[in-house]
């Protein structure tokens, strides 16, 4: 892209390098230009001339006209459940980010946590972009296998037999925090469970099943929300517990809120351990000990793997690691 002063009044006047320029100033024409700048069928020799002339001449192939040439938009989707959960705004940006990496434009849909909209989604950016990313769907198992194509869709936290998946290793979390809160001798644990048909809350109940010598006090029928932790406050100081593990952040964060409320000081009278680590655990008060799930890199490594650039395995499948993130809302445990 070129500027140059304008012949009256001054002014700039921006004149963007266009294919013509490139096959001009590279001696060659203008569909070899386009073949060396797509993949095509050109000598390392030319290809490497014409890529420096369009590097010198700062020119930005139009996004629209390479696609009628590859058949490709150069635009990827992205399908979320609550852009208001910052564990889902961490993905995008995860995501956003390595796109920008490689040239490609990312639309994203929020469903409002509705599995029916979350299919519709799928099928329009499916018709529509190169490919789909759907972070922790709501649908069912079946649905997904009936509407996602496996070529061209890509789970985010969420495992579906036949469909390629990133996700966090759920139970080796949930391990440590059990670990952590039995170190500090708690016994009596309760749980705040997540939503019954969440493929994520069901790894954490299994994980949590091997729990071992803990007693294990599963709170369900509420929601994975801040306002779900406040009704999960008023339940755990009702019961014999020394301690309380949140489905998600959102939820630890609103038992935190209710137990201030009602006297109770953490973590002297309540431990409390959430899940996901997002950037508010760091920022409350106290600051919450967490499980890290990687929820930027997830979206990272899960466009990578949808534009082919991994060693994936056979099945398509990647594990993330996590880790226990210890802050002062957890403490040794009292009578």
């Amino acid at each position: 892209m070129l500027a140059r002063a304008g012949d009256e009044g001054g002014g700039i006047h921006v004149v963007r390098t266009t294919v013509q320029d490139v096959a001009r100033a590279a001696g060659v024409s203008v569909s070899t230009v386009s073949r060396a700048l797509t993949g095509g069928i050109v000598s390392p020799a030319t290809r490497e001339a014409v890529l420096e002339v369009a590097t010198r001449l700062g020119y930005q192939p139009n996004r629209a006209a390479r696609g009628l040439i590859t058949g490709r938009t150069g635009n990827l989707g992205l399908i979320v459940p609550d852009l208001r959960n910052p564990f889902f705004a961490d993905v995008a940006k995860g995501v956003t980010a390595r796109a920008r990496a490689v040239d490609h434009g990312v639309f994203i849909t929020d469903t409002d946590e509705d599995p029916v909209a979350e299919l519709e989604a799928l099928a329009t950016l499916g018709r529509n972009t190169d490919g789909v990313l759907l972070c922790s769907p709501r649908a069912s198992d079946a649905d997904l296998l009936a509407a996602a194509d496996p070529e061209t869709t890509v789970l985010l936290h969420r495992r579906v037999p036949g469909l390629p998946s990133v996700v966090a290793d759920i139970a080796g979390g949930i391990r440590q925090a059990v670990r952590h809160l039995r170190a500090l001798g708690h016994r009596r644990i309760a749980y705040v469970c997540g939503p019954e048909d969440s493929w994520a809350a069901q790894q954490r109940l299994a994980a949590l099943s091997t729990a071992g010598d803990l007693e294990l006090l599963p709170l369900g029928g509420l929601a994975p929300t801040f306002d779900g932790g406040l009704l999960a406050g008023d339940l755990v100081l009702d019961s014999p517990v020394t301690a309380v593990l949140a489905y998600n952040d959102l939820v630890a964060l609103g038992v935190l809120h209710r137990l201030a409320a009602r006297g109770a000081v953490v973590p002297e009278r309540m431990s409390v351990v959430g899940f996901d680590d997002v950037s508010l655990a760091a920022m409350s008060h106290p600051p919450l000990t967490s499980v890290a799930v990687p929820k930027d890199r997830a979206g990272a490594v899960g466009l990578d793997l949808l534009l082919g650039r991994t060693g994936a395995t056979a099945e398509r499948e990647m594990v993330l690691p996590t880790g226990l993130v210890v802050r002062a809302s957890s403490g040794v445990a009292r009578p």
